[in-house]
């Protein structure tokens, strides 16, 4: 018996063992570094070295483009706004739009070059417009990178060209990829054009250049979203890469590839990865009947309570979502209640565990009851007896 026991435990232990390694083996990536995040949690599905610190390439346009919009959202600029390109900004090599000193584009067709084509002239001439020099544009990178804990990240320049000292890591490209694409998703816009013609107006005259997505994901996946591509001889090919699947964002980044096609075949496995490891729970009519919360010292002795929106929920470890359990408390609140205020909330539970909430806020104002509005009340009530 006591042997039968052993073998039984020992062909347990080792199909435990061997699922374990099948799953960390799932993917078989050939990048150096790797991690897939999901962008709503913050969730990270699987990683491969993801805090070494590596050269990124125009991956750095990431940050880049964050601090564009950064500055769209602040009213420093606006996207009709005339960019003037410096002999500096004209100079850099890489890929680029060939803009030319002297040459104004709108900070729009800015933002297309560098999201679409990866052009380092157009980065350093919207770090001049915004900061006045590329150098102190890199000072409000790496700042915004400490705010975002990009714990192994400094950026040396703007566009990614190889320099000593310029290297981040996979784990803080999703992280600014998911500032990014979190604040602003009008960024999508842009990064989901596959070709577009812009035209240059110099002393030359005007003629036509046409940009064409360096992230072929675009086309390769049919849940692509974005988001940036690089490669140089110092960091090999690179890719953040962002998808939307039944209303779930993933961030897939790739360092240190051997080529293009895999860079992209390596993020398509780990999307696929990552949709596959998520079930999701959603709630889009919260309240099914009407709710009330009591008020004190009100013109009104209730008011009626709507949810801020629909509730969902991720889960990634195959749990039981029929099982998710909804409850609403409704608080007793003083008068004045503004319209809008929190009145209660809508607590979801699943196996005991709080897994989220929604609050629930006052559907109109209610005005707080005056003293000759007290009396009245008293004397409606005795005229009742």
């Amino acid at each position: 018996m006591k042997k039968y026991l052993a073998v039984f435990l020992g062909i347990f232990i080792f199909s435990q063992t061997w699922y374990e390694v099948s799953a960390e083996d799932a993917l078989e990536l050939s990048a150096k570094t790797a991690i897939i995040m999901e962008a709503e949690t913050g969730k990270v599905l699987y990683e491969k070295e993801a805090d070494q610190a590596l050269p990124p390439a125009s991956v750095t346009k990431v940050m880049t483009l964050l601090l564009i919009f950064d500055a769209l959202n602040d009213g420093k600029i606006t996207l009709e706004d005339e960019v003037t390109t410096s002999e500096y900004a004209a100079s850099m090599g890489g890929s680029q739009v060939f803009l030319e000193p002297g040459e104004k584009q709108t900070v729009e067709t800015m933002i297309k070059c560098i999201a679409v084509a990866s052009a380092n002239d157009a980065c350093v001439a919207m770090a001049e417009k915004i900061s006045g020099t590329e150098e102190l544009f890199v000072q409000q990178m790496n700042k915004r990178a400490s705010e975002l804990e990009m714990k192994n990240t400094n950026f040396v320049n703007c566009n990614g060209l190889d320099a000593d000292g310029h290297v981040t890591s996979a784990r803080d490209i999703a992280l600014m990829s998911r500032e990014l694409i979190l604040s602003y998703p009008q960024i999508f816009q842009y990064t989901q054009i596959w070709m577009e013609n812009i035209t240059h107006v110099t002393s030359k005259g005007s003629s036509e250049f046409g940009l064409t997505n360096t992230n072929k994901l675009i086309r390769q996946y049919e849940y692509a979203t974005g988001l940036k591509t690089g490669s140089t001889s110092g960091a090999g090919f690179c890719l953040s890469g962002t998808a939307k699947k039944d209303d779930v964002q993933m961030i897939a980044v790739v360092m240190g590839e051997p080529d293009s096609k895999t860079r992209t075949k390596d993020v398509i496995a780990m999307l696929n990865y990552g949709f596959g490891k998520c079930n999701i729970y959603t709630d889009e009519a919260v309240l099914d009947e009407k709710v009330f919360a009591e008020i004190v010292k009100g013109k009104e002795d209730t008011v009626e309570g709507i949810c801020e929106g629909e509730f969902k929920y991720v889960d990634f470890d195959g749990r039981n979502l029929s099982e998710i359990e909804k409850n609403i408390e409704m608080k007793k609140v003083e008068a004045p209640v503004a319209k809008g205020d929190v009145i209660g909330k809508v607590i979801y539970s699943l196996g005991g565990e709080q897994i989220g909430t929604v609050p629930v806020l006052a559907k109109e104002s209610v005005k707080r009851q005056t003293f000759v509005d007290a009396i009245c009340e008293v004397l409606e009530k005795a005229a009742t007896f």
